[in-house]
């Protein structure tokens, strides 16, 4: 049990140095922008970290829990996971590395788990159910290249809709219109109304659609696109300084929303962490799921079974990462706000609501992906409208060397303080 709490604890501390390791994925553009100072910023993003506890699941959660095989590991391979992750991530923050705080926990979790038993021991590739799509540590590497593939693909089409809408013609909003008619489309095609909804929060139903966390996400969704479609329509009169006015207080929200998705996706991790953890230390030491104290009942899920955790865990991961971003990451606000593109109101707002959109779609598709490599590729995104020498590739090419070695750099650490831990535990 001592472990296990040794384990928990160190999970909270790597959520908290995630948080300002990753605090400049949300606050890089605004403070760049001078919509807030480094301190407002850093409340505003520490306060939607932490707000994301009401809006996301446990989805991606599950996925980093069944990264190894639970019932072949024992928790001095978690442990030296978890060791390795922290390490690595001190060290990027150090030298302003804005690299992956969860491929660098998937690492460490993967290589640590191949010293104790095997390459085998490693969920590599886990079949599709039900329309969804595959996961397993094979799928996470590969969205090292898609989700800042995705995310400045996204940032790229915002930018061009925006600076189409801004010319005088009634071409672009007519196309605004018809974006506003399939976003509000789809939206209600993909909200659970009251008679889906399996724990009703309110007596009213509109009341318990309305805040269903599975709705809210997709609100949100709805609320940026339109929040988009709108200014594309009023964009072509408004005069310069105007726009810029604009632009800037949309920035706020577009802000708000990375923050969000940053939160939602970046503590489910930790979370994932600690489940498999639990997990293990039930396997490992005899005791019998009912036997295990209150503060403790988690559950993995498996096959159609949904998992559960108490409510402590996911409130002390959203609290530990809010409390993280709270403290800043200059070294990395520098490289991500000004290194890799020259960035205005414009680029800030399209970069960051597609770095959002890009989170919430594959959070609802569990898939722990990398808000730093999606802001970096929404940043890059917008970097393209203007021309492709607007983007400093060199400082890019350097990021991308720091993605690809992540992962096998954390594992082979891990790898490392495993057998050096299993000499005194």
């Amino acid at each position: 049990m001592t472990l296990l709490i040794i384990i928990i604890a160190l999970a909270l501390v790597f959520d908290y140095i995630n948080g300002f390791h990753d605090a400049a994925n949300s606050i890089a553009t605004v403070v760049a922008t001078k919509v807030l100072s480094p301190f407002q910023a850093v409340l505003w993003a520490a306060f939607f970290n932490f707000l994301a506890y009401w809006v996301f699941g446990f989805g991606v959660a599950d996925t980093v829990a069944k990264t190894a095989h639970t019932m072949e590991i024992d928790l001095v391979v978690i442990l030296a996971g978890v060791i390795a992750a922290i390490i690595w991530n001190l060290f990027t923050w150090w030298q302003g590395i804005p690299s992956s705080s969860s491929h660098t926990l998937i690492g460490g979790f993967a290589g640590s788990a191949i010293a104790h038993a095997g390459f085998d021991v490693v969920n590599w590739y886990i079949p599709a159910k039900d329309g969804g799509l595959p996961s397993g540590v094979a799928i996470v590497i590969a969205f090292i290249v898609l989700a800042p593939f995705v995310g400045a693909l996204a940032s790229y089409l915002i930018s061009v809709w925006l600076l189409h809408a801004s010319r005088k013609s009634i071409w672009p909003k007519l196309f605004t219109a018809g974006i506003i008619i399939l976003t509000v489309w789809f939206i209600s095609t993909q909200l659970y109304y009251y008679e889906k909804i399996k724990e009703p929060r309110f007596e009213s139903e509109f009341w318990s659609v309305v805040f269903e966390s599975h709705n809210i996400k997709w609100f949100l969704i709805g609320f940026i696109i339109l929040t988009l479609a709108i200014f594309a329509l009023v964009f072509s009169s408004l005069s310069n300084s105007k726009a810029e006015v604009i632009l800037k207080r949309t920035q706020l929200i577009s802000s708000a929303a990375f923050s969000l998705g940053h939160g939602g996706n970046d503590s489910q991790k930790v979370m994932g962490i600690i489940a498999a953890a639990v997990a293990v230390y039930i396997n490992t030491s005899g005791s019998a799921q009912a036997a295990m104290p209150e503060w403790l009942d988690v559950v993995l899920p498996k096959d159609d079974t949904p998992g559960k955790m108490p409510e402590w865990i996911p409130l002390a991961c959203y609290s530990a990462i809010a409390l993280g971003t709270l403290s800043g990451g200059w070294k990395i606000v520098k490289t991500m706000g000004s290194k890799i593109t020259k960035v205005t109101a414009f680029e800030g707002v399209a970069a960051e609501s597609a770095g959002a959109l890009t989170l919430y779609f594959t959070e609802h598709l569990k898939i722990p992906v990398s808000t730093t490599h999606t802001i970096t590729g929404s940043i890059i995104g917008v970097g393209l409208t203007k021309r492709i020498s607007a983007v400093r590739w060199g400082v890019t090419v350097s990021l991308v060397w720091a993605w690809v070695l992540t992962i096998p750099i954390s594992a082979i650490l891990a790898a490392l303080i495993y057998w050096i831990l299993k000499i005194f535990i």
